[in-house]
């Protein structure tokens, strides 16, 4: 009798679980609605906050925004990231970017409320801006600003330093 030999490239690997399905997907974004920007590119921390204010002003939460920017500052979208608590807001730059990149944005601008009112920013403000920066830097998106906005006034994060 014959001994067969199997060389180590002739092995076949055989599993008892089934075959993982994977899924094929498609990404897009769909539009909610849409406003109307007369100034139609963002070259200030005012015109920022003239396009902002009104989603963030009379909010009772924590809403936390991020506009998408071509390369000539003209806004692409707003995307409404996160809905926090009456303090607080969760913010991770996986989701922050995540609009910029499929609108095709060079930069974005965030901006956040605080429903109490007072625009000066938290340790915690602080502290995302400085991973925001640095995410878009990895990816070639410019974060051009990060606002607070209260009652009727604003703190731009980048005019005070802070970015």
């Amino acid at each position: 009798m014959k001994k067969i030999t199997r060389k180590p490239q002739d092995e076949i690997v055989t599993s008892k679980q089934p075959a993982k399905r994977v899924n094929v997907v498609s990404i897009k974004m769909v539009k909610e609605s849409s406003i109307l920007y007369s100034k139609r590119a963002v070259r200030s921390p005012e015109d920022a906050y003239d396009l902002l204010k009104g989603f963030l002003e009379d909010a009772d939460r924590e809403h936390f925004l991020v506009v998408n920017l071509c390369s000539k500052n003209r806004p692409n979208a707003i995307h409404v990231c996160h809905v926090g608590s009456l303090n607080c807001s969760i913010v991770h730059p996986r989701e922050v970017f995540k609009s910029a990149i499929l609108s095709n944005s060079a930069s974005i601008i965030v901006a956040h409320n605080h429903p109490s009112g007072d625009t000066t920013p938290s340790r915690e403000d602080i502290e995302v801006t400085r991973r925001l920066k640095q995410a878009g830097e990895i990816l070639g998106i410019d974060l051009l600003d990060h606002l607070i906005i209260g009652e009727d006034k604003f703190f731009s994060l980048k005019e005070n330093g802070q970015l």
